[in-house]
């Protein structure tokens, strides 16, 4: 009841989720929904599948990778108009009239004051980064005042303000400098996401042979405990017949004894890798065991150096990454040049008045294209700290970060030559030592069951069959080493050339 339980949880799991990294979509119901049962084949697909559905990492990375995007649109909104609108009434009444040119004789002066604005602004402007904006107004103005030419007066207005920095934070570069490093601090998180499914892959093949290989070493140890058995049930019978020694016996219940020791490793080998390949997918159980695993066929040869180093050059997150992150410093390094410049900014308005009426708002707003004043105003501002003295230690700054950043891209290819001479090494090098391994098995069988033969027609000890024995469990155990070392190192070169994302056919954001 428990394992149907699970089985369902996990199918609904799966169905409701959905990942950036997934193996590429089928049509819809034509792939089954991936269960993880002790009765069916799991495959190297099928946990690689769940691993990148439901990686905890892959989720949190994405989320970062959201975040970064959505920072990209709030750098474009820098450059999107802003509209302004508002209305004020403002009414004062003085207690009394204190001047006869009040123009009021029986209470104070009453003014009523009604202002409409509305008006639009380019925070900034690509090309010069400039800020521009344009207001209008319409207002009406009463009072009881004997002396106003105009009551109600209505008035209309349009202005056209300007800044221009000249020196510090002038230009195209000033202008897109944050939107830039945005776009550029996407990439990085992009990169970092590809980097994050590499490890992620990389890291389940690993759980997987682990796994393969710790129920491979299971299934040995079994078939040493089954041989020591015989040997040890042949010597009692032996021994009520003389041929055999009570010492004889005794070595042979060591042997099973021995063997049945190491049994018992191997299982809490295999539970503790069965876990461990969970965790990495996360199943969300631990209850649940895993079917039938096992190796992935080799047959790609020697890899050649020269290929693969130019495979992982030109896909290597880090240095991808890197690369980006050089390029946000020199955007760094060019604004703090341009703000150790002086504040020199053009600031100019223009406006037009329409010609006060006391008819309507409508009157005021016909007036204002043919009967209409005007001013303008020109101006500097200019700003200057004494000494500059944080100015120039920021650009100090700048200039050593991107001398650092690099430092740090020579750092990371020169360990990424490395590593790829390594991972190709250790893959020529396993491909010998599974080879060497399969015939120093077999030799070990052939030996063994010549010794146990010869044990059979009395011309060898239960001792000697022991130690033949043990040397086979060996050369077989050695002969798992070298192939899960094999597939170990051919992730770990397919990890820095990136392939291993066409190998599972994993599709990546872009």
């Amino acid at each position: 009841m428990h394992r149907h339980l699970v089985r369902a949880l996990l199918l609904l799991s799966l169905s409701s989720t959905c990942a950036l990294a997934q193996p590429k979509a089928q049509a819809p119901g034509s792939a089954p929904a991936i269960l993880i049962s002790p009765d069916k084949p799991f495959s190297l697909e099928e946990a690689m599948a769940l691993a990148l559905q439901k990686s905890f990492s892959l989720q949190i990375q994405a989320i970062t990778r959201d975040n970064s995007k959505e920072n990209v649109k709030i750098q474009e909104a820098g450059f999107d108009p802003t509209l302004t609108a508002n209305i004020t009434r403002s009414v004062n009444q003085s207690a009394s009239t204190t001047s006869r040119l009040d123009g009021t004789a029986t209470q104070g002066p009453r003014t009523d004051n009604t202002v409409m604005r509305a008006g639009v602004s380019l925070p900034r402007i690509t090309a010069t980064n400039a800020t521009l904006s344009v207001t209008t107004n319409v207002s009406r103005a009463a009072t009881n005042s004997t002396n106003a030419l105009f009551n109600p007066a209505y008035n209309n207005g349009v202005s056209a303000n300007l800044t221009q920095p000249l020196l510090s934070n002038f230009g195209r570069q000033a202008a897109m400098a944050a939107l830039d490093t945005a776009r550029l601090a996407f990439g990085i998180a992009t990169t970092t996401y590809k980097s994050n499914v590499l490890t992620t892959v990389a890291n389940t093949e690993n759980a997987y042979y682990n796994l393969v290989a710790a129920r491979e070493a299971f299934r040995i140890a079994q078939l040493s405990l089954d041989a020591n058995q015989r040997l040890f049930d042949e010597n009692k019978a032996r021994r009520s017949t003389g041929v055999m020694t009570d010492l004889d016996v005794l070595s042979a219940e060591v042997g099973v004894a021995r063997a049945r020791n190491t049994l018992v490793q191997r299982e809490q080998a295999v539970r503790d890798a069965e876990e461990r390949l969970l965790n990495v997918i996360n199943a969300g159980s631990f209850d649940v065991r895993p079917g039938p695993v096992a190796f992935d066929p080799y047959n790609e040869g020697k890899p050649n150096f020269a290929q693969s180093y130019k495979l992982a050059r030109e896909f290597f997150p880090d240095t991808l990454s890197q690369e980006q992150t050089i390029k946000q410093m020199e955007i760094a390094l060019t604004t703090a040049k341009r703000s150790a410049l002086p504040d020199l900014d053009l600031v100019a308005s223009v406006g037009y008045s329409a010609r006060t009426t006391s008819a309507n708002y409508g009157q005021a707003i016909a007036n204002l294209p043919n009967d209409h004043g005007n001013n303008w105003a020109l101006g500097l501002n200019y700003s200057m700290p004494w000494g500059q003295q944080a100015d120039k230690a920021r650009l100090r700054q700048a200039a050593n970060n991107l001398s650092s950043s690099k430092i740090r891209l020579e750092q990371l290819e020169a360990q990424l030559m490395l590593d790829v001479r390594i991972a190709v090494r250790a893959v020529e090098t396993n491909l010998v030592a599974v080879e060497i391994a399969a015939k120093a098995t077999e030799l070990a069988a052939r030996q063994y069951d010549q010794q146990k033969a010869r044990f059979d027609a009395g011309l060898s000890t239960s001792r000697i069959v022991l130690q033949f024995q043990d040397d086979l469990e060996s050369a077989r155990n050695a002969e798992l080493t070298a192939k899960l070392a094999l597939r170990r190192a051919v992730s770990d070169l397919r990890r820095l050339e990136g392939t291993s994302l066409q190998r599972f056919k994993v599709q990546l954001p872009e």
